[in-house]
């Protein structure tokens, strides 16, 4: 009794709930779905009884007046996310650093032991010049990443947005499944995602995959008898209708995504490795600033010894050696890369962006970088080679061809063909089809489903004319809607007469199998002869030769109706040919030629006839005379020998399954170590998709499970669009190597000359102020500067990086250590010889000297910067004035130096320098260009020269390993 009591409590009608005119309590409603509770469904008078509760009709919808009703009382079908990371959190991350909390703890010793030997205020600059550098390099850091994490906020919005047919006031129309609430009619098809819980009201041979939510693989089929649909689950088979009950989070998958923390992106495999890199340059840094640390404390022991003794002790040693220190973990922090990473984070969320403006929604970080490699790209044809806008274009039928474009054409077509003959292909039509008429708010009629079947169904209705009446009468038993594999659909029908007849439309040389008798001129069925089925087939190969898509529809009488069971496979009756035809998109020609000059080779994978297959390849500049077309089932009968042989000459598969496009791709990536690029838009093409080095959906074709499973979706199913991806990817991986080339330089210069002056003077040129300037024009503006270059048409122009190949190449060594040997002879000659040469007398001839050399370290850095735009081609200066972000990175850089020597000097250890040693350092670090254009021209491999005609030198071969 108290369980009843507390049930009944529970689930009580507020007054807010019943002044909203619904009978039934959220929570109440809730339950009954994700309970699968059939007793409380049928309490409620079943699926009719819990329509009329939440104000909803089957074939009328909800009212969209009554949105803001239904979400206050029902709730909104979204799920309580976890609140974004506040720039302060970056902030506090970046803090978090081991090195710079070891330099705050040295920057406050020397604050202290300073004023304790020196007094207020000087005591205090060093400390304090150490504090402004850190929080300077956490608050540029933190910015950068807080920017990163909003944009990435941003995409991950994109991905959410997943819209759903739907009927409400009355007619079907597309909307957000966050704006689904109670009530809504949800139109549900192969491939979807269910988007709320929901009880089913009809449907054919629905499917639904639970697997995301229950762990159980087998589907399970729902019924009238079963109607419980849950959300997050995925439409397997068939199509329905199905009424909303709960959405957001009254839903279980609402329940389990609030569970889950919103995750960051996994690092890519070039994060990974660069991740390595830095790790050993690290440990070669902890080495050089320890060796630096012992060589400097050694030599002051030695002179403190040999003058004052080493018992006796002032303050002033103790900040001497605080400093040493402070410059040693500052040594640390330069020849750490830290902004490794950092680049290829920020190059990957640039490209991200630029590529969602260009129609390219990159659902993961690595798909870019990934990309960037593929050197084998297995396409679909229709709706990605082609515009996805398919009309029919020919028709056969009683044994004559008539091309159907124009309404004269038509009016023919009826002159021709019997009247019982036309009704029977109406039928055919109208039956059998996953297509659907709706009416939209200003009245006018849409056709919704695949191309296909719009195609056919348009074709249907121009051919109406005075047959409807009896073509709209037929009751359907039982649809099997397309399969993949069977490459056909079939509907089991009940005629006005009483007859029972099957419907069977598909591939053309599956159906003509089927089919024993074919409709005749005079509108018989007459025997379909060996003649006669030869010259049918002519006309298939005709219509494909002609880059037609071609389709069959027959039908069959039965005596016996059983909704169980399954169409038949032969008996058939053919009626009619389709040649349907989808023009090639323009650009796509261009695309693949640019695809081949950039060693990325195009392969179609189609379920197409093989002769419009091979129309359209040739038309796209896909098929050439060294490849080879061939058919699915010709391809899963050879041997793994033959396949290895065959496969390099696949430029076509067609009459492919689902199971053929996995082989390819996985051969390919398995015996030819291909980085392999798939497009897809169906369900069955998931496993390809998922298989490949990098998946991409079709986002106007594409079904939802294909989206999931893709790295990439192609927002316009552009077959161009895929190539400016890979466009995108390959300046990712080039900017990177770019930076990699410039921050090992910097790394280089610095650890040596600190290291090689502590040894020889006992003291380091670079304190620890500079250094850690130096580190942030090196790893963050860096970072910013040049990873975010735009591809250009060179990019394209070069071979793919294979699977396997160093990321650091020779071409970048002999820039590295050219530059590097350039700048350690420079400062080398202004440390040991600088005062001589330039003649510089006087007190402060030290403090000048090493702000010399800090100056020229830096302006070295900016000419090397400007001359990493390009690692192999002469002019650096190609493309600068459009890239904005480099141009004001320098322009920062430069007016930051001049600050910091002129206006800075107590905090940054410098002293003002005049205009003829500004001259000189710039013109030191100037000469850096030049440098580069001599690197550039020494041969790396043998064969590789300056002298290509555009300045432009091919990648070298076989690139060392680290």
């Amino acid at each position: 009794m108290l369980n009843k009591g507390v049930k009944k409590k529970e689930y009580q009608l507020t007054e807010d709930i019943m002044k909203a005119g619904f009978s039934i309590n959220p929570d109440e409603l809730a339950s009954i779905t994700s309970k699968h509770d059939l007793k409380a469904l049928k309490m409620h008078g079943g699926v009719d009884g819990i329509s009329q509760k939440v104000r909803s009709a089957f074939d009328h919808g909800i009212c969209a007046s009554d949105l803001d009703t239904r979400q206050n009382i029902y709730g909104v079908n979204r799920y309580a996310e976890k609140p974004s990371r506040s720039f302060w959190m970056f902030v506090w991350d970046a803090l978090q650093d081991i090195t710079l909390i070891i330099l705050m703890v040295c920057a406050l010793l020397s604050a202290v032991v300073g004023l304790a030997s020196e007094g207020w205020p000087k005591g205090m600059y060093d400390g304090l010049g150490i504090i402004l550098s850190i929080l300077l390099v956490v608050t540029v850091t933190a910015a950068s990443d807080y920017k990163q994490s909003l944009q990435f906020k941003e995409l991950d919005n994109e991905k959410k947005k997943i819209f759903i047919h739907v009927t409400r006031d009355g007619y079907r129309q597309k909307i957000s499944i966050y704006d689904l609430v109670v009530g809504d009619i949800v139109h549900l098809a192969i491939g979807d995602q269910v988007p709320a819980d929901g009880l089913y009201i009809h449907g054919y041979s629905l499917l639904i995959d639970e697997s995301s939510l229950s762990g159980e693989s087998d589907p399970v089929y729902v019924s009238q008898d079963k109607p419980f649909i849950l959300a997050g689950t995925k439409v397997q088979d068939g199509s329905a209708k199905m009424i909303v009950t709960a959405v957001g989070m009254r839903t279980e998958w609402g329940r389990l995504m609030s569970t889950l923390s919103e995750g960051g992106e996994d690092e890519t495999p070039l994060q990974v490795k660069l991740n390595g890199v830095a790790t050993i340059i690290g440990k070669i840094g902890l080495v050089f600033a320890a060796l630096t640390f012992l060589v400097l404390l050694v030599r002051f022991l030695i002179e403190k010894g040999m003058t004052v003794g080493l018992f006796k002790w002032y303050s002033t040693d103790a900040l001497t050696i605080v400093n040493y220190f402070a410059t040693a973990v500052t040594i640390i922090v330069v020849a750490v890369p830290e902004g490794l990473p950092l680049a290829v984070t920020l190059s990957l969320a640039f490209a991200m962006k630029k590529l969602m403006n260009d129609k390219a929604l990159v659902r993961h970080l690595s798909a870019c970088e990934t990309m960037g490699s593929a050197g084998t790209i297995c396409t679909d044809k229709t709706g990605t080679l082609t515009t996805n806008h398919m009309v029919v274009d020919k028709i056969w039928i009683a044994e004559v061809t008539k091309s159907v474009t124009s309404n004269n054409s038509l009016e023919d077509l009826n002159s021709v063909v019997f009247s019982s003959t036309l009704s029977l292909l109406l039928q055919g039509i109208f039956e059998n089809t996953s297509a659907e008429v709706v009416k939209e708010k200003d009245g006018k009629q849409t056709i919704l489903g695949t191309p296909t079947e719009r195609a056919i169904l348009e074709f249907g209705l121009i051919l109406e004319g005075d047959h409807d009446a009896e073509d709209r009468t037929c009751t359907k038993v039982k649809v099997e809607p397309f399969n993949s594999v069977k490459k056909q659909m079939a509907v089991l029908v009940t005629l006005p007469s009483g007859k029972s007849r099957w419907f069977c439309k598909g591939a053309s040389e599956i159906i003509l199998q089927m089919c024993d008798l074919v409709i005749d001129g005079d509108g018989n069925g007459i025997p379909l002869s060996e003649g006669r089925r030869k010259d049918i087939l002519g006309t298939i190969n005709f219509f494909a030769s002609d880059a037609l898509r071609t389709l069959c529809l027959a039908y069959k009488e039965v005596e016996d109706i059983d909704e169980n069971a399954v169409s038949p496979t032969s008996g058939f009756t053919l009626v009619a040919i389709f040649g349907i035809k989808d023009p090639v998109r323009p650009g796509v020609k261009d695309a693949v030629k640019t695809c081949m000059s950039a060693g990325i080779t195009v392969r179609m994978v189609t379920g197409d006839n093989i002769n419009t297959a091979k129309a359209i390849a040739k038309e796209c500049g896909i098929l050439t005379a060294h490849g080879i077309a061939i058919e699915g089932p010709q391809f899963r009968s050879k041997s793994p020998d033959e396949m290895r042989a065959l496969i390099p000459k696949i430029q076509v598969m067609a009459r492919s399954l689902p199971l053929d496009k996995h082989t390819l791709v996985k051969n390919l990536r398995g015996m030819f170590h291909e980085v392999v690029a798939v497009t897809g838009d169906g369900t069955n093409d998931a496993p390809a998709l998922h298989e490949a080095d990098i998946g991409l959906a079709m986002g106007i074709a594409g079904t939802e499970v294909a989206k999931e499973s893709a790295d990439v979706i192609v927002l316009d199913d552009n077959f161009s669009t895929i190539i400016n991806v890979a466009r995108w990817g390959r300046a990712v991986y080039i900017n990177i190597q770019k930076f990699v080339q410039f921050q090992l330089t910097v790394n280089i210069v610095a650890l040596v000359i600190n290291f090689v002056s502590a040894c020889i003077t006992g003291s380091a040129p670079l304190t620890a102020v500079q250094l850690l300037w130096v580190n942030m024009i090196m790893d963050t503006l860096g970072a910013l500067a040049l990873a975010t270059e735009p591809p250009n048409d060179e990019m394209m122009m070069r071979p793919p990086v294979r699977r396997g190949e160093s990321f650091i190449t020779k071409v970048m060594w002999r820039n590295i250590m050219g530059q590097s040997l350039y700048q350690l002879v420079v400062l080398g000659v202004l440390m040991f010889g600088g005062e001589k040469l330039l003649n510089i007398k006087g007190a402060d001839s030290k403090s000048i000297i090493n702000t010399l050399i800090f100056n020229s370290f830096v302006f070295c850095q900016v000419f090397n910067e400007i001359n990493s735009r390009e690692m192999q081609k002469i002019n650096v200066f190609g493309g600068i004035i459009s890239n904005w972000i480099f141009i004001a990175i320098i322009a920062v850089t430069v007016a930051f130096q001049v600050v910091i020597i002129e206006f800075l000097g107590t905090f940054a250890g410098t002293v003002p320098l005049n205009w003829q040693l500004w001259l000189l350092s710039v013109g030191l670090g100037s000469i850096s260009l030049i440098v580069g254009v001599i690197l550039k021209c020494i041969p790396v491999v043998s064969g590789e020269n300056c002298a290509t005609p555009n300045g432009y030198m091919p990648l070298a071969n076989g690139p060392d390993d680290i």
